[in-house]
């Protein structure tokens, strides 16, 4: 996703104020590539807004941007990136996605659900299932056809995670917020 929008045009001027916060995991620039591309292949053209994404939460309010933001420097600044691994084909109701296996990742998002609790809509307050959607919005027939495919060819395999980002909903896309990388180097960062 580009630093600035995903969906949008540039230029459309400041973000408004109203829309819902989305927090995701940022996949590595050869992961996000491979699965962009798929993403591209097999959802309707018309109905793909944004590139290929790990969803942590779908819909907090905008209110707590500026606490995400902090609570996403505060897990990010100090930590490597957790390990991650596209664990296998998830069947959705209308589409299909790869299951994502990340013990690091699912205690980073309790963490923030934990914080945010009250404020949680219901499905971001439901048991977290991760997965980074390649198809969705298309009849179950081919939905069902692309599963099959998949499965032919799938193999398990590490996925890179390289941080959090929050984005704003906006007009069916999504304006960045902010960015917080993982700490790759295993030190702290100098102020």
């Amino acid at each position: 996703m580009s630093q600035r929008r995903a969906g949008a045009a540039d230029g459309a001027g400041a973000l408004p104020p109203r829309g819902p916060i989305i927090v995701t995991a940022d996949l590595g620039p050869a992961d996000l590539a491979r699965l962009d591309a798929l993403r591209r292949a097999h959802y309707p053209a018309d109905r793909n807004r944004v590139p290929a994404h790990l969803t942590l939460f779908h819909h907090l309010a905008p209110s707590l941007a500026e606490e995400a933001g902090r609570r996403l420097a505060a897990e990010t600044r100090h930590a490597p990136p957790p390990a991650a691994r596209i664990a296998g084909i998830m069947k959705l109701a209308r589409g299909t996605a790869f299951r994502v296996d990340s013990p690091g990742l699912e205690a980073i998002r309790a963490r923030l659900a934990d914080a945010f609790d009250r404020y949680l809509t219901p499905p971001d307050a439901a048991p977290w299932r991760p997965h980074i959607t390649i198809q969705n919005k298309v009849d179950a027939s081919a939905a069902a056809a692309l599963q099959r495919e998949m499965a032919r060819s799938f193999r398990p395999g590490p996925i890179a995670i390289a941080g959090l980002s929050l984005w704003r909903y906006e007009d069916g896309g999504w304006a960045a917020v902010g960015r917080h990388p993982f700490n790759r180097s295993g030190r702290s960062p100098r102020n």
